[in-house]
């Protein structure tokens, strides 16, 4: 009693080929002609099928495989005008074609599954309701129109549109970028604080305008702080800041106990 094989069912020849190419992890573009056509014969032999249709087809591959096999183990004639044109090549050509649309045909079969699960209403709108028009008199509509009563609706119509703007929103695309840096400021906070020696933050802030020039001063005042530059005081919660200007302090030459300057 022979051992029973599990054979697959392949839409044909290339089918199988394909399989048997994906199965070894070979190159489809450098098929071991040898090993393939041993394991193709090796399922067609094993094949039990009364359409001669779909045998034939199979058998006529199995002829092509051997042929190629026998080529290929022939002696190459060396040439120096032209190269040898390899005896797979018309093969991979086919199976690639083939490859393709194998795929292709997986991405239609997904989308008519997708395509099933769509559902949708047929119109249910009565005829009396669909085919409905109404008669309009317009010389009733327009008997009392004026040119003073257009001209009003128009100038509705234009102030409807002028409201829609926002105030603020529609000019966020005219944002300029300021030219202002922190080292050109604090030589401007130092000049200022030397010609006004105690003064406002917010006077201060009134020598510039935009929120860039705003942070770039407060940083500038605060990096001041920390050198002792400027010193800062407020009395109450939410009062003005006043910014009071320190000059740096000279250092006295020390002299030693024979005169000299240390």
């Amino acid at each position: 009693m022979g051992i029973p094989v599990k054979l697959d069912n392949f839409e044909g020849p290339l089918d199988l080929l394909l399989h048997l190419i994906e199965k070894n992890k070979v190159d489809i573009y450098d098929i071991p002609i040898v090993l393939i056509t041993e394991q193709y014969l090796e399922y067609v032999s094993n094949m039990d099928t009364k359409d001669m249709d779909i045998m034939s087809e199979f058998l006529v591959m199995a002829a092509t495989l051997v042929r190629i096999k026998s080529k290929m183990l022939l002696p190459k004639e060396e040439t120096e005008e032209e190269e040898e044109e390899d005896p797979r090549q018309e093969l991979v050509e086919r199976l690639l074609e083939y490859k393709m649309y194998k795929y292709a045909s997986f991405e239609l079969k997904d989308r008519q599954y997708d395509a099933a699960k769509v559902f949708y209403k047929e119109p249910s709108i009565p005829d009396e309701i669909k085919n409905y028009k109404e008669d309009i008199d317009y010389g009733e509509l327009l008997s009392d129109v004026t040119l003073s009563k257009l001209q009003d609706i128009f100038d509705s119509v234009m102030q409807k549109q002028v409201d829609k703007i926002d105030p603020i929103r529609s000019k966020f695309g005219e944002i300029e970028k300021e030219d202002i840096n922190i080292e050109d400021q604090m030589l401007f906070v130092e000049e200022y604080a030397m010609l006004h020696g105690t003064f406002s933050f917010r006077k201060l802030l009134e020598n510039g305008s935009g929120k860039g020039y705003v942070i770039v001063t407060f940083l500038s005042v605060l990096e001041m702080m920390k050198t002792g530059m400027l010193r800062i005081e407020q009395e109450h919660l939410f009062d003005d800041i006043l910014i009071t200007y320190q000059p740096p302090k000279k250092e006295k030459n020390r002299t030693d106990v024979n005169g000299g300057e240390q």
